[in-house]
This record gives structure tokens, sequence and C-alpha cells, in this order.
């Protein structure tokens, strides 16, 4: 046998940096669970904001806005508008940006 017949085929990977999301469709809902009860009434505002942020951030992610500097709050918020979820205020605003400059 041929060196090239035991070499393994590579398995088809796509890269989420580069890959085409049409964000023409839905995203599919997340699954939603209970959150814990007895914490204070920020704890909840500040988690579903980093939630928020999170998604809102992959979304841009998705459509190639990589750096901060590109998300300014009207790109955001019309991200938000596409992706289906409230529009964010400027504190999930900045939010999402300084998630995106982690992610460099």
């Amino acid at each position: 046998m041929t060196a090239a017949a035991l070499k393994p085929k590579p398995l088809p990977t796509q890269s989420t940096a580069r890959r085409p999301v049409p964000l023409d469709l839905p995203y599919a809902p997340v699954a939603k669970h209970p959150l814990p009860p007895g914490r204070p009434r920020a704890w909840y505002v500040a988690h579903n904001r980093r939630l928020k942020a999170m998604r809102l951030a992959i979304a841009l992610l998705d459509t190639g806005v990589y750096v901060p500097e590109r998300a300014g709050d009207e790109t955001i918020r019309e991200t938000a508008r596409t992706v289906g979820v409230h529009p964010p205020s400027a504190s999930t605003c900045r939010m999402v940006r300084a998630l995106l400059h982690s992610a460099r």
C-alpha cells in the first residue's frame, strides 16, 4: 500500500470566523432553565444583561464584526433586531464591545 492510501482523509471543518450565516432566518430558541432562587434582584438583572450581551457578541462575530470600533450602538441594535431580541441599552452595548475586545 502507498503512503497516500494509509493517510486518513481530513474531516470537513468550518471556521466560525469565516462561515456565512444567514441572519434573515431566526436563531433557534435557547433552552431556558430556571434561575437559582434567593438572589437579589440586581443579580438577576446583571445575569440577563450578560446573557443578552453574549448573544449579541456572537451574532456580531458571525456577521464579520470582529473589532469593537466597528460595533457602534446602532450596529448592535440592528443586530438585536435581526436576531430577535429587544434593543439593548447603552450599558449592554458597552458590554458587547467589551466582549468583542476580549475575543481578539
